[in-house]
């Protein structure tokens, strides 16, 4: 599979990151953890990784803005560009050994999503998605499936720790 320069730029930054995260994933009892919110983690691992994101992102093309889950936003001269990057999504998880966390970045181009990179350290799986370009398990073309019944289909998805208050926003 070819990547765009630009999509090379943010598989790079969000494998660094991943590669920090998986030594931590083996020593979190070691970490320093503080309570954002009810059920809202942030870590020293979260911190370390959204630092290599900014690091590496800022030098392959300075200029272009952030907004970021623990630095919040971040102006930059360029803003027609934006990078949305979560460094780690699935805290809860990841300080709970449960192998099911990812680094997130995406780039925003005059207010469109326009490429799209997802890393789980711990499968070591890489999904990747370019405007235009289709989307990625690692190289294999990802396809949406044939199924027309909902009820043939299988779905998946997570709730956020807000608080037990709020649970039945998410659930039919």
């Amino acid at each position: 599979m070819a990547r765009s320069a630009l999509l090379h730029v943010m598989v790079q930054a969000a494998t660094k990151a991943g590669r920090s995260l998986a030594r931590d994933f083996g020593e979190v009892q070691n970490l320093q953890v503080s309570l954002k919110g009810p059920g809202d983690y942030v870590s020293q691992a979260d911190r370390k990784a959204e630092e290599i994101i900014f690091n590496e992102l800022s030098r392959a093309r300075p200029g272009y803005s952030f907004l970021m889950e623990e630095r919040g936003a971040v102006e930059g001269s360029d803003d027609q560009h934006r990078w949305i990057v979560d460094p780690l999504d699935g805290t809860t998880n990841f300080l709970h050994g449960i192998p099911v966390f990812a680094i997130s970045i995406a780039l925003e181009r005059q207010g469109v999503l326009t490429a799209a990179v997802v890393y789980n350290p711990a499968m070591d799986e890489l999904y990747t998605a370019e405007r235009g370009g289709g989307a990625f398990l690692n190289d294999r073309r990802l396809r949406v499936a044939a199924r027309r019944q909902l009820s043939d289909a299988v779905i998946g998805t997570g709730i956020p720790h807000i608080g037990f208050g709020h649970h039945g926003n998410y659930l039919v």
